[in-house]
C-alpha cells in the first residue's frame, strides 16, 4: 500500500514522503489517525498544494514538544509509596503514577509518553525516567521514590 505521510513518523519518514507500508498498518493505523493518505494522483497534487501548511504545523508541534522537554527536565518528581524495611515497594510505580505526579507538579504529561523498558519501579531510591514527547524529542526526568510513613 503506497501512502503519503502527513506528519513525521519514527522509522518511516517525514512529512510528504511517499512510502510503501503493509496494508494492515496503513488501513488500521495511518489512515484512521490521519497520519497519512493514499498516494493517488489526486492526493499527490492536493498534498503539494498543502505541503507548506503541513510542514508549518509539524514545526509548531515540534517547538511545543521542545518547550515541554525543557520544563520537564528541570523537574524532580517525588512519589511516596508503602515499602518494606528492606526498601522493596508493596506494589510498583508505573507510567500512570509518573504521569499523575508530573501533572500534579504542574506539567501536563500522559502515560503514553513515559518510557519504561525495564518495567515498573519496585525499589525505593532515585531513578531516571525517559519521556518520549515527540518522535524527535526525548527528555529525562529524575524520579525519587520515598517510603511513606506507615504509622
Amino acid at each position: 500500500m503506497r501512502v503519503i505521510l502527513q506528519e513525521k513518523i519514527a522509522n518511516l519518514g517525514k512529512v510528504g514522503d511517499q512510502v510503501t507500508v503493509k496494508p494492515g498498518y496503513g488501513r488500521n493505523y495511518l489512515l484512521p489517525k490521519q497520519k497519512a493518505v493514499l498516494a493517488t494522483p489526486e492526493s499527490i497534487t492536493e498534498f503539494e498544494k498543502r505541503r507548506a501548511e503541513l510542514e508549518k504545523a509539524a514545526n509548531e508541534v515540534l517547538a511545543v514538544a521542545k518547550a515541554r522537554a525543557t520544563k520537564l527536565e528541570a523537574l524532580t518528581l517525588k512519589i511516596e509509596a508503602q515499602a518494606s524495611d528492606e526498601g522493596k515497594l508493596f506494589g510498583s510505580i508505573g507510567p500512570r503514577d509518573i504521569a499523575d505526579a508530573a501533572t500534579e507538579a504542574g506539567v501536563e504529561l500522559s502515560k503514553s509518553e513515559v518510557s519504561m523498558p525495564e518495567g515498573p519501579i519496585r525499589q525505593i531510591g532515585e531513578n531516571e525516567i525517559t519521556l518520549v514527547l515527540h518522535s524527535e524529542v526525548t527528555a529525562v526526568i529524575k524520579l525519587e521514590v520515598i517510603a511513606s510513613a506507615n504509622e
